[in-house]
Parts: C-alpha cells; structure tokens; sequence
C-alpha cells in the first residue's frame, strides 16, 4: 500500500519544529511548504499556528494559503488544524476583530477576566472528549493535553464541538465538521498522548 503524504501549511505562524518532530517520530511522509500548489499532491493536511489572528489571516489571504486550505477541505481529505490554526477555521475572531476563513460557523472569543485565573492560559490541562471522534480512539477520557492560547473556539451548532476543557470556563477545546478536525491544545507537545492523536489523524481516511 502506498504510504500516505501529509501536507504542513507554513504560513510565518510560530515555530513548526515540534509538528516536524512528531511527524519524524511517527515515521509520517511529510512536507512542510508555503506554496499553495504543493498541497495538491497530499493526502492529508495540517494547519498548526501559533501567533496573532489578523496578521496570519493577512499572510493566508495575501498568499493564496486560504484558498488552498478551502479547496483542500472541500477535497474530503483528513485535514488537522491545531492551535491558531483551530481558530482561524472559524468564521470571526474576536483578535483583532478579524474576518476568518469560515470553514465552521462560529467566533473566537478571548477568555474572560477571572480571579485566579491568568490569561494566555499555559500549561497541561484535561480534555473531555465522550469517543465522538476516532481522532480520540485509544486516549482515556480526561486525559491532559499542552494548551498555550488566549482565545477560544465558540461554534455555532454544538454538533461541531467533540472536546471540551475547564479554564475559569468550560470550553470547546476540539471540533470536527466532516473531514475536518482541530484541536485548541497542542498535540505534538503532549507527550504520548498527543502522539496518539496525530498518529489517529494520519490514519484517517
């Protein structure tokens, strides 16, 4: 059987030596690339990120980034976003009051001020997930994951949401809507755990 080719969207979002570190570790077949045509020949996608909303949207919009995420989405092929890039799906962030890339309906809130609780929220935290999703097979619930964000996913329809984690709220920590997954924790900095998921995405079909 021919080994499957996943696709790493380079868009100037953070550093994505830990997603090529995961991805060596499991033996995947990647490339990582910021050119749009690239992506064609992968079998599947995934959309990491880390940094600020408008200015990535800028850089998606400018380079024609955006639109091959689109297209690939409407491809049916697996495709994974992780952190900035489970934000950015949606159709507004509330960072910098930023029009998105509109692939699942919903906004990107900022964490209320609450005592006791800092804002970005940092660290390892658990995550509901109730088996909705092979992308969980294998991961006991409540099982904790590596957050780093200041933001939130906040679908529209709660059949998109298959996570959810406490941080001076509950909240949508991953969500699906067909062939596309994404998760506000970062997997390839979870340990074991986080291995598993990537390793149940690249074998999504």
């Amino acid at each position: 059987m021919t080994k499957k080719i996943t696709g790493v969207v380079d868009y100037n979002a953070g550093n994505l030596k830990s997603v090529e570190t995961a991805l060596e570790f499991l033996k995947a077949d990647f490339f990582v690339s910021a050119n749009p045509e690239d992506f064609k020949r992968a079998d599947n996608l995934i959309f990491p990120g880390v940094g600020e909303a408008r200015a990535s949207m800028n850089i998606l919009n400018k380079s024609g980034l955006g639109e091959a995420i689109r297209l690939f989405c409407r491809s049916g092929k697996p495709v994974l976003g992780i952190c900035l890039g489970c934000q950015i799906i949606f159709t507004h962030s509330e960072e910098g009051d930023t029009p998105c890339l509109d692939l699942i309906p919903g906004n990107v809130p900022r964490f209320p001020k609450k005592e006791g609780f800092k804002v970005p929220h940092m660290g390892w935290n658990q995550v509901s997930h109730l088996d909705r999703h092979p992308i969980f097979t294998g991961i006991p619930e409540n099982s904790s994951f590596y957050f780093v964000h200041s933001y939130y996913p906040e679908p529209e329809k709660n059949e998109h949401i298959i996570g959810e984690t406490e941080y001076c709220i509950r909240f949508c920590s991953a969500v699906q809507k067909e062939n596309l997954v994404a998760v506000q924790f970062h997997p390839e900095k979870s340990g074991k755990t986080g291995l598993i998921l990537l390793s149940n995405f690249l074998n999504l079909t």
